[in-house]
């Protein structure tokens, strides 16, 4: 497993992400069981949100961690863009705790940007940080004046995370967004690592299908080794079999070589130019 530091936490560059889990009665038991099985071998992030599922996915991983050693979990969740109020927020939380079956979050995100004033959400996140409801506090979806507009109201070092999408074809962020974050010391996280939250797979390129094959491993593999190359990103791809869950955590040990990433920046383009922020 590869850890990264951030603000004195250490945090697996692999987490476990929760879109679409906990809303089908039939998959319960095997979700939980992916779940554990990636807590189980060194996995201490999970990302989730009251939006996934109308609250389905908390109380999915609520059941997966009820038995565990919370201080050794870093347990993210989201609210909407309508609640960044102060007091939708408090009420927001309140309820996602309850459905985490926790008395913190070790993060809390603005899911995507509101038009509530930002500088009145601050304000609610500090207060809920003091109370000591949550941790730590961040943003997703957020582009790199987003972000520098943020900062100019928090102040440096308030900001913990962003969450934005970031995979082999979906790499608009490195242009700007990343090494802006990196800067003034803003973890990023990137999520759908395989573009399959829109229904639009990567496509397999040359470059990608020669390194699966020489090395032995998916596709899928290659393309969540590649999002943790740099250290720098947090990766948090779903999975919700055990089966899926061990292939992802032998991913996180995968390295590729200067020539293999090479061969896929041909294949798969860096931006060259400054990019509008894609979402999912």
């Amino acid at each position: 497993m590869k850890y990264m530091t951030v603000k004195g936490e250490k945090l697996g560059q692999l987490g476990l992400g929760t879109w679409g889990m906990g809303e089908k009665a039939s998959k319960r038991e095997e979700e939980i069981a992916a779940l554990r099985c990636g807590l189980s071998s060194g996995v201490n992030v999970i990302d989730t949100a009251e939006m996934y599922g109308e609250g389905q996915a908390e109380s999915l991983v609520g059941e997966a961690i009820k038995d565990l050693d919370r201080s050794q979990l870093f347990l993210i969740s989201k609210f909407y863009p309508w609640h960044a109020s102060p007091r939708e927020q408090k009420k927001s939380l309140a309820a996602s705790l309850k459905r985490l079956g926790t008395d913190y979050l070790d993060l809390y995100l603005l899911h995507w940007k509101s038009d509530y004033p930002l500088a009145e959400t601050v304000k609610g996140l500090q207060d809920l940080q003091a109370a000591g409801l949550i941790r730590h506090w961040g943003v997703s979806n957020f582009d790199t004046a987003d972000m520098q507009e943020l900062v100019d109201i928090a102040g440096e070092g308030a900001v913990f995370a962003n969450e934005d999408l970031y995979n082999l074809d979906k790499r608009g962020v490195e242009y700007d967004l990343l090494p802006w974050q990196k800067q003034h010391g803003i973890a990023f996280i990137g999520y759908s690592p395989f573009n399959s939250g829109n229904g639009q797979s990567i496509p397999v390129k040359a470059s990608l299908k020669q390194i699966a094959d020489k090395r032995g491993v998916s596709v899928h593999q290659v393309l969540l080794a590649w999002t943790m190359r740099t250290g720098q990103v947090l990766t948090i791809p779903k999975a919700s079999s055990v089966d899926h869950m061990r292939a992802n955590l032998a991913a996180a040990d995968l390295v590729l070589t200067a020539g293999e990433l090479a061969a896929l920046d041909r294949d798969y383009l860096p931006p060259k130019s400054k990019q509008p922020l894609e979402s999912i």
